[in-house]
């Protein structure tokens, strides 16, 4: 925002976006966005704590950092001077507040870049005080928050500016080893070392509404480069479609957004409350046996609810976080925290969609190796929240495709199986349709492992293993019928511990019923994981899998009425 004019700079402001003149008051009561047309003016950082934390809260750090002149650099003026003048203008010590707050009544660390000292240069100082304020998180034992707002590294400190972004980064890893919350929360602009350290490497990176982000400024890489840069290129939307933030917040729901993230770090630390586990769905009647290729068309069916259909039922308060931060947000694999029985979880699914628009716009579900490397950093995430995590799998099978290949996709899925073996955490897996090969296994290596009713779950497709053992794909059906992949089945094999029922006929006819009996499904397998101390979760898992050994036979019925060995 520009004033128009010195003497009316108290009452209008001139919007930079859509140039409406707006009554100064009235932009305040919006939190300085302007209600034309959503503009995000830049916030100082007594404003923006202003807006975020609780009333009177907010306690500035004790200790200030020394004022330093390393290098005793001199450009047009010495850097004394500079530092004197930003200083007298904005009433800061540096380009940093920090101190500590309450935000929805949960304790924070908190520091806050301000782009009015130096353009929020990171030097020595700015440096120092962030990493206090992260070691004053570690020492009261509270989730640190970053607000960043710079044009990176101060050039007036030389190399020792460039050491700060190792030294803050040091000081988050501590925070990480002790499992508690890191989050980052990215305001218009933030560029240089500030972007390639502590603004990225939290748990968690949020961005505002407008914010713009990168290591090298779109100047200098049009200066480098000579190309043309994408329409968008590093805005706030553009980082969420390729997967370097979790989420786009507007400034209006910032603190809400916090305050929700907040809540589920500080539940994942305290001790599990004990009470009754909830008890699994009664079993109706029993069907009639369904046949294996019937159960097949019924898993795929287009009305059969999605990931994003139970987090909207089954699950409450759901917060989505996007991207794999190495570039890309896979639409096949959804994930966020949401609460389960008044409980936070981890979410992970596959997400097909019921059109074919939106089955398109997902892949049909099947994750491409991005996919995958976000929900291994959701599942790490929720390790070191302490938070279970509860997958949803639906999917034919993982991307086939030569990008997917190219992107190394068996060695995503390799990685996930491998993580999820070690997971410190309770982790429950349900196949609620679609369990397709190494896709699926990437979601389901758990604790537990349910099965909707009519779902199925299979090392290959029916149709797959048909083209390759008989004389051509017809004999799908043959094939299911051979694979034994139902739920039934799988539960004699011991590969699913539980089969829950359906609404009749099944879960598309019935999305909210479905929806229910899921949820108390989840619930019941849940409470009892999470008394047990994770090195026994771990130790116990892997004797799960252990079992599938080739010294192991079971014997089951035939679709004759004949036993046979598997």
């Amino acid at each position: 925002m520009t004033t128009t004019a010195p003497r009316d700079e108290q009452l209008w402001s001139r919007c930079d976006g859509c140039a409406s003149l707006l009554y100064r008051k009235r932009l305040r009561r919006n939190l300085d966005v302007c209600p034309e047309c959503g503009s995000h003016t830049r916030l100082d950082a007594p404003d923006r704590v202003a807006q975020l934390v609780d009333p009177d809260s907010f306690t500035p750090l004790p200790d200030r950092a020394v004022r330093v002149d390393p290098i005793e650099f001199v450009d047009a003026v010495p850097y004394p001077h500079r530092l004197g003048a930003a200083r007298a203008g904005t009433g800061l010590d540096e380009a940093v507040l920090c101190g500590t707050a309450r935000l929805g009544g949960h304790p924070v660390a908190l520091a806050v870049m301000d782009f009015r000292f130096l353009g929020g240069s990171l030097g020595c100082a700015v440096g120092e005080l962030i990493t206090r304020t992260a070691e004053r998180a570690l020492a009261d034992g509270c989730p640190l928050v970053l607000v960043t707002a710079s044009g990176g590294a101060r050039m007036q400190e030389g190399a020792l500016s460039l050491m700060q972004m190792a030294t803050v980064s040091q000081a988050l890893a501590g925070l990480r080893e002790a499992g508690l919350l890191t989050v980052s929360v990215v305001t218009d602009p933030t560029y240089g070392g500030v972007a390639a350290s502590f603004a990225t490497n939290t748990d968690l990176v949020l961005a505002e509404s407008g914010a713009r982000m990168g290591f090298a400024g779109p100047r200098v890489i049009r200066q480098v480069t000579g190309a043309a840069l994408p329409e968008g290129f590093q805005t706030a939307e553009y980082l969420l479609r390729h997967g370097q933030v979790d989420m786009v917040v507007p400034r209006h729901a910032l603190r809400g957004r916090l305050v929700a993230l907040l809540a589920a770090a500080d539940a994942g630390r305290r001790p599990p409350v004990t009470r009754p586990a909830p008890a699994s769905p009664a079993r109706p009647a029993a069907p009639e046996p369904r046949d294996a290729w019937e159960t097949v068309r019924m898993a795929r069916h287009p009305g059969r609810p999605t990931t994003l259909d139970y987090l909207e039922t089954a699950f409450d308060g759901f917060v989505e976080l996007h991207g794999d931060r190495l570039g890309a947000d896979c639409p096949a694999i959804v994930g966020g925290i949401a609460r389960l029985d008044g409980r936070p979880v981890m979410v992970i699914g596959h997400q097909k969609g019921h059109t074919t628009a939106e089955l398109v716009a997902r892949n049909f579900g099947m994750a491409s190796p991005a996919g995958h490397r976000k929900a291994l950093r959701l599942a790490r995430l929720a390790a070191r929240l302490r938070l279970p995590v509860v997958t949803l799998v639906d999917t034919p099978g993982a991307d086939p495709g030569v990008t997917a290949e190219q992107q190394g996709q068996a060695a995503a899925i390799a990685e996930n199986i491998l993580a999820l073996s070690v997971l410190p955490t309770p982790v429950v897996a349900v196949v609620t349709g679609e369990g397709g090969s190494g896709g699926a296994l990437a979601l389901a290596v758990a604790d537990r492992v349910l099965m909707l009713e009519h779902a199925v779950y299979s090392v290959i497709s029916p149709e797959g293993c048909a083209a390759i053992l008989w004389p051509d794909s017809s004999a799908a059906p043959q094939a299911a019928r051979a694979l034994r992949l139902t739920g039934a089945d799988l539960c004699r094999l011991g590969v699913v511990d539980e089969l829950v029922p359906e609404p009749h006929p099944a879960a598309h006819g019935d999305p909210v019923g479905a929806a229910e009996l899921l949820g108390r499904a989840v619930a019941a397998n849940l409470a009892p994981l999470l008394s047990v101390p994770p090195a026994t979760l771990v130790r116990r898992r892997r004797q799960r899998f252990r079992r599938f050994g080739a010294a192991r036979s079971t014997v089951i019925p035939a679709g004759d009425g004949r036993a046979e060995v598997a």
